[in-house]
């Protein structure tokens, strides 16, 4: 799991060409997932992006096209909170194959009550980490297609301070928004960590790999209008928090680069450079608590009774 620097070195404004290649962006629509999309978009890659709301979608594959010429993207309707759906969506997508995706989409509630998806599931770890399992599961068949293939599941640095309670994933004893927001994307980053291991197990060619965009502030973020516009008033207020978090836009890199860096190896985790909270993306230390097997296994199992898919299954 050590990380492994490209020669030469990673320019953000520089990507590598990726013409030919098709990914897939859920939650590419908005926040951060959007400028994944975008940034994937000038590598002449086509894009998709997995969005549940088709008009929230079109405003931004407009948005892409308008600042990325000849850019390839379009949409697929995705509701992670709905686990039926999902088949119904990776048929949508009409390839024959897919080079990677990046698990981004999320729900963050601030207050309660809690709330459950359409599967009965807790919202936040249902849709954030049960949704994405449950899509993978649907997309192993695509992804294998591929020469080399990438899952990238993107975690949040408020993870690094939650520990998961395996007796209580849907938070059903004690429900805190904020502390189960960051289980559900710890949840995440346990399951991108444990699919490389049994992808190695199974000698498959595709690699899943963990990122996180550290500290991402919609105040620091460039305008997209419609989807983002940042007054100039938010911008001098948020001038001080520039020190030490950083836009979306830049929140995005780590998982841009964890998609194309030839040098990116799976099981790694990577994350902005500067205390893991702004910068220039690159590989870190996998947290203690998240290399933890154990906790992971039991997370994997306790994943494939609540889903009802057997995604080891599709693995090889």
């Amino acid at each position: 799991m050590r990380s492994t620097s490209s020669t030469p070195p990673w320019d953000v404004h520089r990507l590598p060409r990726a013409d030919g290649g098709v990914f897939l962006v859920t939650g590419g629509n908005a926040g951060i997932g959007y400028f994944v999309a975008e940034q994937l978009s000038a590598t002449g890659a086509a894009v998709v992006l997995g969005s549940r709301s088709p008009a929230k979608a079109e405003a931004a594959m407009a948005s892409i096209r308008a600042r990325v010429a000849g850019a390839r993207v379009r949409a697929v309707r995705m509701d992670l909170a709905d686990l039926s759906s999902l088949e119904t969506t990776v048929e949508a997508l009409g390839v024959e194959r897919l080079d990677a995706v990046v698990l981004n989409a999320g729900v963050a509630l601030d207050h309660p009550p809690r709330r459950a998806t359409a599967d009965g599931h807790e919202l936040m770890f249902g849709t954030n980490h049960l949704g994405h399992f449950a899509l993978t599961q649907r997309l192993m068949p695509l992804l294998s297609a591929a020469p080399t293939a990438r899952i990238v599941t993107m975690g949040s640095f408020a993870a690094k301070s939650e520990r998961l309670d395996l007796d209580d994933l849907q938070s059903r004893k004690d429900y805190r928004p904020k502390r189960t927001y960051g289980r559900s994307k710890l949840a995440q980053m346990y399951f991108g960590v444990e699919l490389d291991r049994r992808l190695r197990v199974a000698g498959s060619r595709v690699v899943s790999v963990v990122a996180h965009p550290g500290g991402a502030l919609d105040s620091l973020t460039p305008s997209r209008p419609p989807l983002h516009v940042r007054t100039p008033g938010a911008r001098l207020k948020a001038a001080p928090a520039a020190l030490v978090v950083q836009g979306k836009d830049a929140g995005a890199w780590p998982a841009v680069r964890a998609v194309l860096d030839p040098a990116v190896r799976g099981g790694s985790l990577w994350g902005p450079s500067f205390f893991g909270l702004r910068g220039e993306p690159r590989g870190e230390p996998v947290w203690s608590h998240l290399a933890d097997t154990s906790i992971a296994a039991r997370l994997w199992v306790a994943s494939c009774g609540l889903t009802g898919l057997d995604l080891d299954a599709v693995l090889a």
